[in-house]
This record gives C-alpha cells, structure tokens and sequence, in this order.
C-alpha cells in the first residue's frame, strides 16, 4: 500500500497540536501551536477563538467546490 491517496488528499488535514496554560493577569490562558508533519515552522494562537477562526478558515478554503457538508459526531 502506498503513501499516495490520490483526490482524497485535499479533504485530509493534519497538525500537531500543542496546548500549554499561562497566567496572564492572574488568570489562565490557553496558549496554542500547530505545527504541519515534516514542517519546521509552528503556527501560534494566543488562544483557543484564534485557533479555531484559523481552523474555519483552512477547512473552508480547502472545501470550496463542494456543496455539502457531513458532520461526524464526536464522541
């Protein structure tokens, strides 16, 4: 089996994830990085809405062209 997935390729995505908790003004923060497999660069959020705006933003520009969407329950 190869590592080559052909179309599906653009409907997967991944990322190494890292969370870590600071205090800022007394009170605790979620900081957050993703980082590409095989990449050297990181990707920093100073907290979890910025995570997810960017998230949102890279799954709709790689899900342009298709005109449904299948939510998966998690859990």
């Amino acid at each position: 089996m190869g590592g080559d997935l052909g179309p599906r390729r653009a409907e997967y995505i991944s990322y190494l994830l890292r969370l870590w908790r600071v205090t800022v003004e007394g009170a605790p923060v979620w900081r957050v990085s993703l980082q590409r497999p095989g990449a050297a660069e990181q990707t920093a959020f100073a907290g979890l809405d910025e995570l997810l705006a960017f998230l949102r933003a890279e799954t709709r520009e790689r899900g342009k062209g298709q005109t449904t969407e299948t939510e998966v329950p998690m859990g």
